[in-house]
């Protein structure tokens, strides 16, 4: 058939008839049609080979699951590795300073419930570590990509993706990503390079807000703003905004838009009313927040609701987090909390538990060295509660806990602090690197 003659069909496909009134204002729009993933030309076949032989190396000489090595390798042989890998398939990439991994797993899980789909599960969230995953199975024609919020603009550069998902922005490793203004700007440069993506942001954050505004395709989701600090001017003028659960609207013009989706005490509501019921494996109301964001891009792509919920709803830890493992021979259960706002999150899970509770911070490389931070967390929440603390900084996090008036030990190490712990099952909660290094510890 020529152009010619389908354009001609087409057009008369759409001409108004006794069965297709003109004033009509809906209409059904199906899902893309999935696309085969395209063979890889010589180079980037070669690149992804020594790129999977640099992965495996490393794990079998226990150096590492290989999410970066081998990425990095594949890029240093094919630059534009990322962009070739990408092509024919349907990615979604997850940013925000919170909740990444776990929304990552989630978005993963339920294309799996359609079509395979490789996600860079391990948490290398920059350029060589998406190319690591992509790389893993290059014909699955879906990725769910976690992304780190100053490399969503290289990534678009590269490619578009089918969907981005914009979750929140707060303050975190000042030292190395600088203020949130600036996060919130290079966010909205993203975006801006991919206008054929549909973005699925947090309406509740004036910082996202203000990256994805200007976007054409937006789905807002509505779960509430916990951490508002960071959140009480207007990031396009300045202009203070005040309490973001109401309808907020600066001067400037930027407001809180309507929500497609609100998430509840059980689940999430849509648009037209309809009640999307989440029952988690995960706990608190943050990972129905997660589930909604991942659910609103499961159906966005085609997925069936109910087998991209139920797929949702076995997911019982994310790289480590919420897990219960064995360390100083006792069951414990690990948790993230790497700044002011996850740590808000996190004590809201523990509080009003008797269970023992440890805490533990280190400020390495990627922690960020500074942990003034601290001193933004409402601790007062534990008091009357003993907790032990250890980790590189657990003396900076004694005095801010004896200021809270909270009662606390200071332990030299996790195992003595779990050892010194009353009985049951601790929590632990512990910023990146102790959290990494806890489950490390813990799978050998």
């Amino acid at each position: 058939m020529t152009d010619t003659t389908r354009d001609s069909r087409e057009a008369a496909e759409r001409a108004p008839t006794a069965d297709r009134p003109t004033d009509q204002s809906w209409r059904v729009v199906p899902a893309p049609p999935m696309r085969r993933a395209q063979r890889q030309d010589l180079r980037t076949a070669i690149a992804v080979d020594l790129g999977r032989l640099a992965a495996s190396m490393s794990r079998r000489l226990g150096m590492g699951s290989g999410g970066m090595i081998g990425g990095r390798l594949a890029l240093s042989v094919q630059p534009s590795a990322l962009r070739r890998l990408a092509t024919g398939r349907r990615v979604v990439m997850v940013t925000g300073t919170n909740g990444k991994t776990t929304t990552t797993q989630m978005v993963a899980e339920a294309l799996r419930s359609q079509a395979p789909a490789v996600s860079n599960g391990t948490g290398a969230n920059m350029l060589d570590g998406h190319v690591a995953a992509l790389m893993t199975r290059p014909g699955a024609p879906f990725a769910a990509l976690e992304v780190d919020e100053l490399h969503l603009a290289q990534v678009t550069e590269q490619f578009e993706p089918a969907v981005i998902l914009l979750l929140n922005l707060s303050r975190d490793q000042l030292d190395r990503v600088g203020e949130i203004r600036t996060v919130a700007a290079s966010l909205r440069r993203a975006l801006a390079q991919a206008p054929g993506a549909q973005v699925i942001a947090n309406r509740d954050d004036p910082n996202i807000v203000f990256a994805a505004a200007g976007h054409p395709a937006v789905t807002w989701i509505s779960g509430g703003v916990r951490w508002k600090d960071d959140a009480l001017n207007c990031p396009n003028c300045g202009a203070f905004i005040g309490d973001t659960d109401r309808d907020w609207r600066c001067a400037c013009g930027l407001a809180r838009p309507a929500a497609d989706w609100t998430v509840t005490g059980t689940g999430a509501v849509s648009a037209d009313g309809s009640h999307h019921e989440l029952a988690l494996s995960l706990p608190g109301h943050v990972n129905r927040v997660n589930a909604t964001f991942a659910l609103a891009a499961a159906l966005h792509l085609g997925c069936d609701e109910d087998a991209s919920l139920a797929r949702i709803a076995r997911i019982s830890e994310a790289a480590g987090r919420y897990q219960t493992v064995r360390l100083a021979g006792r069951d414990t259960r690990l948790l993230l909390a790497k700044n002011p706002a996850s740590w808000l999150e996190m004590l809201d899970l523990v509080d009003g538990g008797d269970e023992p509770l440890v805490l533990v911070v280190n400020s390495r490389e990627a922690d960020g060295y500074d942990v003034s931070w601290l001193w933004d967390v409402d601790f007062e929440v534990l008091r009357d509660r003993p907790v032990r603390v250890a980790g590189d900084r657990a003396l900076d996090l004694a005095v801010r806990l004896r200021y809270a008036e909270v009662p606390c030990a200071v332990s030299s190490d996790v195992d003595e602090a779990l050892a010194g712990s009353a009985t049951g099952v601790p929590d632990v909660i512990a910023n990146y690197t102790a959290f990494r290094d806890l489950v490390t510890r813990s799978r050998r």
